[in-house]
């Protein structure tokens, strides 16, 4: 918990806290947040990461019985869960289609009444932006690309233009229309859509109903086999492509008149849709497309890239921050293109943009520093390589090595100074194996309604049990042991895994304990990743002659 002493509110939690203290998932604070106008307001913090007094959320949640009991959106979320498993779209299709007031033959039964009971007491707009905020979380816990990132949907809105009203915005991969919606969110715009997921285009059209957008159209189907828009032409093109694909294809489109910067090769699908993307775009339309870092570099799509350069298309090139897409680490891009009104005229651009937002955190503001930002010749592109990657037009001309050696290595010996501080005082115990007689699983914790699982994870649902007492324990080597398969996977097993059996007094002792060990291996993470940034800060800075040792 953040024990701000100091505050004149007293102690302050974040959202992630009060999600573990009511048993929910942060989706659902979220939600409350924007539901209940006596929601308590922040006490301190950031924009982004709103701190709260606890006192005050303790005081809400008892008013609410919000600590006491499952909330209404958490048993239809577990329940939808437990009828639909990998296929939660089509689950969530099933509840729109409910909530909209049209046939849902596939709603379980045990749904149904549940779907009624909180639209008793919500907006249908209200509980199918509640569900998507909530399947968003969950596919960003899991790592998961099947859908839009949050920040890469910020990312997306903050660089796209402003657009006049009864504009055209297309996305031709547009998974549950999070980015579609989210750019072309003004009243009046025309929003079209196509998703070879039969049930998520589905999802996404009841959820435009549901939300009023009587503008919008979204089709199911394959967008580059089979485009159902051919005719259209847009003003404004949106598109996160499914990346990685090779069997996009390409031997089937060979010919395809939409190649007109070249065909790309079966390992650049990325390419494809660009151009696909770029075929739908009016002329003086422009395209947002998000693409993973390699393909500003890769050899077999050099030539497509310089045809981007050469004809004036290509406006911008953003590397946005490591972490911005949740289901890896690595840096994407934002790719902005535009269609000439007048191809080959003296008007066209003559540079191309870069902008290297990769050394800030995914939770920044977006608008970059004047370091941060180059515009490039078109003619020193035009290289053997083609590279369009923003730091390798940047880093050199702009970056600062003494400052950012001076600032990592100021920042490592305070984490490390306070690193030491977090790990808890821990005394001799009974010895090993001293805790191995009277324990419980988790199965049977769950059959007695003391747990519940947010998104596979394991969290206390009663005042008897300590959620950091639970996790730690299921975390530790015995349970991890019984876990794991003998072919090195790991997969959590709550009918295998078994945790002492103590008061609740002394859960939360050895809660305090663990959950001080997860602050301490967070800070080792940070620090590692500190490490790797003042070393290359460091090496780059002697190799360039930017820095030199000292005498």
């Amino acid at each position: 918990m953040t024990d701000n002493a100091a505050s004149p509110a007293g102690p302050l939690v974040t959202g992630a806290e009060i999600a573990r203290l009511a048993g929910v998932t942060r989706a659902a604070v979220s939600n409350w947040r924007r539901r209940y106008d006596d929601f308590p307001a922040p006490a301190g913090g950031a924009a982004n990461s709103p701190l709260f007094a606890l006192a005050e959320v303790q005081g809400w949640l008892d008013k609410q019985r919000k600590g006491q009991e499952m909330s209404p959106e958490v048993e239809l979320w577990q329940a939808l869960r437990a009828a639909y498993g990998e296929q939660m779209v089509a689950g969530l299709a099933e509840v729109a289609a409910a909530l909209a007031g049209k046939p849902a033959p596939e709603l379980p039964d045990d749904i149904a009444p549940r779907v009624r009971k909180l639209a008793r007491t919500a907006t249908p707009a209200d509980l199918v932006h509640g569900l998507t905020e909530r399947f968003m979380d969950s596919a960003r816990r899991a790592g998961s690309d099947q859908v839009t990132p949050e920040r890469v949907v910020r990312a997306v809105c903050h660089f796209a233009p402003e657009l006049p009203s009864g504009a055209t915005v297309f996305d031709p991969a547009c998974g549950i229309g999070v980015l579609l919606l989210s750019v072309a969110s003004q009243p009046g715009m025309r929003c079209r859509g196509q998703e070879v997921d039969a049930d998520s285009a589905r999802f996404a059209q009841l959820r435009a109903d549901l939300l009023g957008r009587s503008g919008v159209r979204i089709v199911a189907g394959d967008s580059l086999r089979a485009d159902e828009w051919a005719d259209l032409k847009a003003d404004l093109v949106v598109c996160d492509p499914p990346a990685g694909v090779t069997e996009w294809g390409r031997e089937e489109l060979l010919l395809d008149s939409r190649w007109e910067l070249g065909t790309p090769s079966k390992a650049e699908g990325e390419l494809a849709w660009l151009q696909h993307a770029y075929a739908h775009a009016e002329p003086g339309g422009q395209v947002l497309m998000v693409m993973p870092a390699s393909v500003a570099y890769r050899k077999a799509g050099r030539r497509i890239r310089a045809e981007l350069v050469r004809r004036g298309i290509l406006r911008q090139v953003v590397a946005l921050p490591p972490g911005t897409a949740t289901s890896h680490s690595l840096p994407v891009h934002l790719w902005c293109l535009q269609r000439p009104e007048n191809p080959g005229s003296a008007d066209a651009n003559r540079t191309v943009r870069m902008v290297d937002l990769t050394g800030n955190s995914p939770d920044d503001g977006l608008d970059p520093r004047s370091d941060q930002v180059a515009d490039v010749p078109l003619i020193k592109l035009l290289d053997d390589t083609v590279d369009l990657t923003p730091g390798s037009h940047l880093r050199s001309r702009h970056r600062d090595y003494r400052g950012e050696y001076t600032a990592l290595r100021q920042e490592m010996e305070d984490r490390i100074r306070r690193l030491a501080a977090l790990l808890p005082e821990l005394t001799a115990g009974g010895g090993p194996g001293s805790l191995d007689g009277a324990t419980t699983s988790v199965a049977d914790l769950a059959r007695a309604g003391l747990v519940a699982y947010e998104d596979s994870e394991p969290v206390s649902a009663s005042e008897q049990l300590d959620t950091d007492y639970l996790q730690g324990f299921l975390r530790s080597s015995v349970n991890t042991r019984r876990s794991t398969s003998a072919s090195g996977t790991y997969r959590l097993d709550t009918r295998g895994s078994r945790i002492p059996r103590m008061g609740i007094d002394e859960q939360r002792r050895y809660g305090s304990a663990f959950r001080a060990l997860s602050e301490f291996e967070e800070g080792m993470r940070r620090i590692d990743e500190l490490s790797r940034q003042l070393a290359e800060v460091a090496r780059d800075g002697l190799a360039t002659g930017a820095l030199t040792p000292e005498e």
